[in-house]
């Protein structure tokens, strides 16, 4: 038997933009991936400063928002992946902001 391997190339991100119910990512292949924010509750419960403040990071395969400690990659928005943080680790990051007066709803 026979196996292959197969190594894809991932694009990397040129453009970000977030906005109350999206984000969207232009990558260097053309493609333009839009997805509901509500896929990453904390960019959810930021506000919109917080929101804006992003690096395009990883060489250009990854988002960081360093104020809610978000990071994205450009292989999960194209494999339509969400966020993976359990409600548990969710309200205790809530429960931190809402003490340091962070808190949005």
């Amino acid at each position: 038997m026979n196996s292959a391997v197969v190594t894809v190339a991932l694009p990397r991100i040129l453009k970000v933009q977030v906005t109350e119910d999206s984000l969207i990512v232009d990558l260097e292949d053309g493609r333009t991936i839009s997805v509901p924010l509500s896929w990453y509750p904390r960019l959810v419960y930021a506000t919109a400063e917080e929101r804006q403040n992003f690096q395009i990071a990883g060489a250009g395969y990854g988002i960081h928002w360093p104020d809610v400690d978000e990071d994205i990659g450009v292989e999960g928005l194209l494999l339509g992946k969400r966020s993976t943080e359990s409600p548990v680790s969710l309200a205790k990051w809530l429960a931190a902001r809402k003490q340091k007066g962070q808190y949005t709803e």
